[in-house]
């Protein structure tokens, strides 16, 4: 440039170096010399270092290419535009260094002379309609176009014609040899030369006072010492253990970090931007600190950490000497966030404030020479210590002009990305904008937008209230907030809400009174017959006391006597506790007593009896079910005047508790009958199909396996408990049975698969119980004719959500919720997150259970009143979810240290004071508790398969 035209006047770097010196933090460094052996060998900066290596391992990507472009209106002189450049590359040695590799490493060789050819592409034959698409994707592909750093040159130069007087010049070259700030100083140089030989006027450049290796032999020398141990001592301290941050990502991460990406960008207010400036200015901050502050903030409720760093990239260009050189210096400052305590938004930006002076008052440190030293144990899928960049730009672009010629600046999309995500913000008189650079192995561009939608959310809300706790800004823009909130929880469905279950029994029962109901082993009984056996059964029941609220116990093997039983105990009036005889008898018994119930039906070859009921606190009747005579008279009414309404409870089912003590789950009839029309319609069922029931009735999820073929006049077949842990039997079952409709979980579909199960054509899957996995159903998909993914927890009444699998589904998600069902994924202060956040699973709707029984504290704690519908309640799960960009709810795990075997919910605390003697589970559970879930499958391993204890 000449000694006329300083490179750029108010530069961000400038405005830093005047709050560091403010703050005494800024310091004079000494100043690189030009002394250079003869001969001798050159070394690489540490910034080049890096991009070598980069460039080493995907030669072919071109994301580490720098380019400049602009629009040039006007006639346009090649042959000085060409030599211009080449001018420019002759002063710059950097720009006519290639770099061999000598026993693996990197050796530059500048050569004495290099001739940049100025390709030249024209448009001008082509038709208006298609010329613009074409000159664009030519321009994409020379900028992207890898170079070859071996063999150099490491920059080129191109010239696309659309008209005689409109042209586009692009500047391309490999950031091994420039950065943003050379960039500025190669279009001024250009310039300066190209009007030079137009109007054939000499003209002198400033001549330079170094070359770009002298600074690097400096900066090798400089950092090195007392001066390295300084500044690393600062580093080591500030960035010890420092995680990766885990953003939501669409995709799982790649083994190697890939670099593709994309761009998509968001226009600020005016209006937001000088609301942003002024509280900054309140403050005592730059719109930098605040910005980054809003997008720590945002990161911090993306992914639930209060512990990561932001990277933010420095011109580093302290010394006066590079400050017209060209070459790679940009450095990168690595700022930790700290985001403990639950500050507001002006606490934190103090924080901020803080950190970031501290970090430029520590910035020579090269970051390529941090991460070596460091030591860090480095893995290629992602950037070391930071994985989302902060750019903010203050300082509008130099606008382009050459002697008769007026350019725009042209941006070009690389479809690169160095980082997850790299966000630049552009805050100039020209120009308010956010871009965000971003990983496409990772994200979806829908993503991308929301998370700018997202900030400037928060933005807004920042400056409306900035003294609000960070975890309660809002960051849901409206639109998103309407689509998670409401669009997808509509599931509004009509059903005879005054209904009792047993009530849709009976009516299929008149329907369909001579069809075959239900088949046990060889025994079979019509739907007609099993109406009537159960209404005589009811008005016994009846005389016991038994009514609306009552709970009755079933203590039965899976036989036909059972579904009488339990449609008995409803036509009564009466609620069921189902009680499995494979459990332990002390179980058996905590839960008849906590159930208080006064009735147990029973058979005689169960002879455990007594012993379950003698240290009873109430007085128990016991009902043998055996004892009823099967072809006596029957009542031909379906009940009496006392049975219950559709408010009463249906049954009570224990499921494990935290503190090693089962829980009774209390489930009203609307519940249950609203659960089955559901299902009724999807996955669906008719008449036609044939359910096996393979599961225990003391499993939530035999509901659907008996109650919905009895509703809709199909037929149920059950599996005597041995053949169902079977997995040889079981699949003789499923094929002598004739059976369309299965239900059970990943476990036992896995055990069928072990055994050899083929499969069968007709048959359709339901899954559930636990999450299940894409081996999976890649396994069970070619075997059966429908594939179901079913997903909800006791509470809210066997199934909530629902979804077909298919060979693409990737991830495996839990689906939409059922009819009458709202879902929602919230964070801890109990508001929706981002569409991809993962939050805590909170299911609202007509499938809750009335409560806990006896437990009002525990209730109080999982049943919540719904803050989205007001007068409706809502459980809280203890699941991790997220919600896709299509509305389906993908199923993250637990929140706490729960497993499941074969579907049922075990604590760990029930297992470590059930098993607390047991060597292997105690060290099991201690694995678990350090957070590597994958080892919870040693834990069941060990219950079902040592003999530690039954399944509970």
């Amino acid at each position: 440039m000449t000694k006329d035209s300083p490179l750029l006047s108010g530069d961000k770097l400038a405005l830093l170096e005047m709050l560091l010196m403010e703050e005494g933090l800024a310091a004079e460094a000494p100043q690189p010399k030009p002394v250079r052996p003869p001969g001798a060998v050159l070394p690489l900066s540490f910034s080049q270092e890096r991009m070598w290596f980069m460039q080493q391992m995907q030669p072919d990507s071109g994301a580490y290419n720098v380019s400049i472009g602009a629009r040039m209106k006007g006639e346009l002189n090649l042959a000085a535009l060409e030599r211009a450049i080449n001018d420019v590359v002759q002063r710059h040695e950097i720009l006519r260094t290639r770099y061999e590799k000598v026993d693996g490493h990197p050796l530059p060789v500048i050569e004495e002379t290099a001739v940049i050819n100025l390709a030249l592409f024209d448009y001008q034959h082509l038709p208006l309609t298609s010329r613009e698409d074409e000159l664009a994707q030519t321009v994409y592909d020379f900028v992207k176009r890898p170079f070859d750093l071996v063999n150099g040159p490491v920059m080129r130069a191109g010239v696309f014609r659309y008209s005689p007087q409109d042209h586009v010049t692009a500047v391309v070259a490999h950031h091994i040899a420039t950065d943003a700030w050379s960039s500025f100083i190669l279009v001024q140089e250009i310039a300066a030369l190209y009007q030079s030989y137009n109007e054939n006027k000499p003209i002198q450049l400033e001549p330079l006072p170094l070359q770009y290796f002298d600074f690097a032999i400096w900066q090798r020398d400089h950092f090195q010492g007392a001066v390295l141990q300084e500044q690393l001592g600062y580093w080591r301290t500030k960035l010890a253990g420092v995680p990766v941050l885990e953003m939501p990502a669409d995709r799982p991460r790649p083994a190697i970090q890939t670099f593709n990406g994309n761009v998509v960008e968001h226009n600020l207010s005016p209006e937001l931007l000088q609301k942003l400036h002024q509280l900054s200015k309140e403050q005592k901050v730059t719109p930098f600190m605040t910005m980054l502050t809003a997008l720590e903030v945002l990161l911090y409720r993306y992914t639930r950490q209060e512990d990561f760093a932001v990277g933010v990239p420095i011109a580093n260009r302290q010394l006066a000497s590079t400050e017209n050189l060209i070459g790679t210096f940009v450095n990168m400052l690595v700022l930790r966030a700290d985001m403990t305590g639950e500050p507001t938004f002006m606490e934190l930006l103090q924080r901020v404030q803080a950190a970031t002076l501290e970090a430029y008052a520590h910035q020579d440190m090269p970051f390529e020479k941090l991460v070596a030293e460091m030591q860090l144990d480095r893995d290629m899928s992602h950037s070391p210590l930071f994985q989302i960049m902060l750019d903010y730009i203050n300082v509008p672009s130099p606008k382009i002009s050459m002697d008769g010629l007026e350019g725009d600046n042209v941006g070009v999309n690389r479809h690169s990305s160095k980082f997850d995500m790299g966000l630049i913000v552009v805050d100039t008189a020209q120009l308010q904008s956010l871009e965000l650079e971003y990983n496409t192995d990772l994200f979806d561009e829908a993503t991308a937008v929301r998370f700018l939608d997202n900030l400037e959310t928060l933005l807004e809300a920042i400056v409306a209230n900035p003294r609000t706790p960070i975890d309660e800004l809002p960051v849901l823009a409206a639109a998103e907030r309407q689509l998670v909130l409401a669009r997808w929880n509509e599931t509004d469905m009509a059903y005879p809400r005054e209904k009792c279950l047993h009530q849709l029994i009976e009516a299929q029962a008149e329907r369909t009174p001579g069809k075959t109901a239900v088949i046990s082993q060889n025994q079979s009984i019509t739907y007609q017959a099993l109406n009537q056996r159960a209404t005589q059964m009811a008005h016994e029941l009846q005389k016991l006391g038994v009514g609306p609220d009552v709970i009755v116990g079933i203590f039965l093997e899976r036989s036909i006597d059972m579904v009488v039983s339990l449609l008995a105990v409803l036509k009564a009036g009466g609620a069921y506790l189902p009680l499995d005889p494979a459990y332990p008898l002390d179980r058996l018994s905590y839960m008849l007593a906590d159930a208080q119930s006064p009735v147990l039906i029973t058979e005689s070859s169960l002879n455990l009896t007594e012993a379950l009921t003698k240290d009873l606190p109430q007085a128990i009747h016991v009902y043998l079910v055996d004892e009823l005579p099967q072809n006596g008279r029957y009542h031909s009414n379906n009940g009496s005047a006392r049975t219950a309404t559709s408010q009463n409870l249906a049954y009570v089912i224990y499921t494990s508790g935290s503190t090693g003590k089962p829980k009774g789950v209390q489930i009203p009839h609307q519940a249950v009958v609203n659960f089955l029309l559901s299902m009724q319609k999807e996955p669906g069922l008719s008449a036609e199909d044939h359910l096996l029931s393979v599961t225990t009735l003391s499993f939530d999820i035999a509901v659907l396996e008996l109650y919905l073929p009895l509703i809709t006049g199909a037929t149920v077949t059950l599996v005597p408990r041995t053949v169902a842990y079977d997995g040889h039997q079981l699949a003789q079952n499923i094929a002598s049975s004739g059976a369309t409709v299965m239900q059970a979980t990943p476990v036992t579909w896995r055990m069928l698969l072990d055994a050899g199960w083929a499969g069968d054509p007709d048959l359709k899957i339901l899954c559930g119980g636990e999450a299940m996995p894409p081996e999976l159903a890649r396994d069970l998909l070619p075997r059966c004719r429908e594939l179901w993914n079913m997903y909800g927890p006791t509470e809210t009444t066997v199934w909530s959500t629902t979804r077909q699998i298919t060979a693409s589904d990737d991830p495996i998600t839990i689906g939409h919720p059922i009819a009458n069902t709202q879902i929602y994924v919230l964070d801890k202060n109990k508001q929706p997150v981002p569409i991809g956040v993962v939050g805590d699973l909170y299911i609202g709707g007509d499938g809750l259970a009335r409560n806990y029984r006896n437990r009002p504290e525990l209730t109080a704690e999982k049943f919540l009143d719904d803050p989205f519908r007001p007068g409706s309640r809502m459980y809280s799960t203890g699941d991790l979810a997220r919600y896709l960009a299509n509305g389906e709810v993908d199923f993250l795990g637990r929140s706490d240290f729960q497993i499941k075997i074969r579907g049922f919910r075990v604590e760990l605390g029930e297992i470590e004071s059930a098993l607390v003697a047991h060597t292997a589970v105690r060290e099991a559970v201690t694995i678990v508790r350090e957070d590597r879930p994958g080892d919870k499958r040693l834990v069941a391993y060990l219950i079902l398969h040592e003999g530690v204890a039954q399944p509970d």
